[in-house]
C-alpha cells in the first residue's frame, strides 16, 4: 500500500498519540450550542497553538455525526508546490500519529476519468493544508474515507464542479482548508476578518479575494454549491493569532464556519 506519511508532525501538532489526542480533545470539549448538523465546514490549518482553538470549535459540532459520516471531501490550498488544476494523491492512505486514513480511490478515480481532477503526488508530500485537519477528523469520526484535494491555479468554478460530483448524502462531509488575513496588525485584520465572514454567511462567493483568505478558491467553490443547494452558512469562531498564541503587530486570521 502506497501510504502518505505526515509532513508537519512534530512542527505544527504533537507527534506523539497521547499528546496529540490531548490537544484535539481538548480543543473539541466543549460543542457551541444552536449550528445544528454540518453537511459543510470551513476551519483553519495553521499550528495548533494558534488555529487549534478555532478548528476545534467546529469539529466539535461532529459529535452526533460521529457513526453517520462516513466519508470526507477535504479541499484545501497549495502553499508549496505551482500547479493548474486540483490535484489528488497516488496514496491510498494517510498516516497520523493517531492511524491512518485510507483514500477512497473510487471517487477519486471516477472524478480523475472525468477530468475533474488530476494525479499529482508532488501536491501533496509536503502540503500541511490538509494534514492538519486529519487528527481532528480522526477525533471526531468513526471509521471514515477521505477523497484529498490540493488546489492549484484552479478557478472556483472546478472546485464547485468537484464537490457537486462528491456531494452525496449524510454519510459525506464536506471540509474546506483555509486561513482568512495573512500579517496585518490586529485591529486592522479583525475588521478584515469580520467583513469576510460576513460574505460567507451570505454566501457572496464573489466577495472572497485571495488576500482575504488564502484558500479563497475552495471557499469560493463551496459557497456556490451552498448556495445552489439552499444551505445556510454560519460563524461559529473567528478570532486571530493574536487571540491565541503569538503577538499583535502582526496576525493571521482564523475562522470557523458551518454549513446546514
Amino acid at each position: 500500500m502506497k501510504v502518505r506519511m505526515p509532513a508537519v508532525a512534530g512542527v505544527f501538532y504533537p507527534d506523539d498519540r497521547a499528546g496529540l489526542r490531548e490537544m484535539v480533545n481538548g480543543f473539541t470539549a466543549s460543542p457551541p450550542a444552536g449550528f445544528g448538523h454540518p453537511k459543510a465546514l470551513i476551519a483553519p490549518h495553521a499550528g495548533y497553538v494558534y488555529s487549534g482553538p478555532i478548528a476545534g470549535s467546529v469539529y466539535a459540532l461532529l459529535a452526533p455525526l460521529r457513526n453517520i459520516i462516513r466519508r470526507v471531501v477535504l479541499v484545501g490550498p497549495s502553499h508549496r508546490v505551482a500547479f493548474a488544476g486540483i490535484a489528488a494523491p497516488d496514496a491510498e492512505a494517510f498516516d497520523t500519529p493517531l492511524g491512518r486514513v485510507p483514500v477512497d480511490d473510487q471517487v477519486v478515480g471516477d472524478l480523475v476519468e472525468a477530468g475533474r481532477v488530476i494525479r499529482l503526488d508532488r501536491a501533496h508530500r509536503d502540503e500541511h493544508a490538509l494534514e492538519v485537519h486529519l487528527p481532528f477528523l480522526q477525533e471526531s469520526l468513526d471509521d471514515f474515507t477521505m477523497i484529498p484535494l490540493v488546489a492549484g491555479q484552479a478557478e472556483a468554478s472546478d472546485v464547485a464542479a468537484v464537490l457537486e460530483a462528491a456531494w452525496g448524502g449524510r454519510e459525506t462531509l464536506i471540509v474546506v482548508s483555509s486561513d482568512l488575513s495573512h500579517y496585518h496588525p490586529y485591529e486592522a485584520a479583525c475588521r478584515m476578518d469580520r467583513a469576510t465572514a460576513d460574505a460567507i454567511e451570505r454566501l457572496a462567493a464573489e466577495e472572497i479575494a485571495p488576500d482575504r483568505a488564502c484558500g479563497c478558491v475552495a471557499v469560493q467553490g463551496l459557497l456556490q454549491v451552498a448556495r445552489n443547494r439552499g444551505l445556510q452558512a454560519r460563524t461559529v469562531d473567528l478570532r486571530n493569532s493574536g487571540d491565541t498564541a503569538g503577538p499583535r503587530t502582526e496576525v493571521v486570521g482564523y475562522g470557523g464556519f458551518v454549513f446546514a
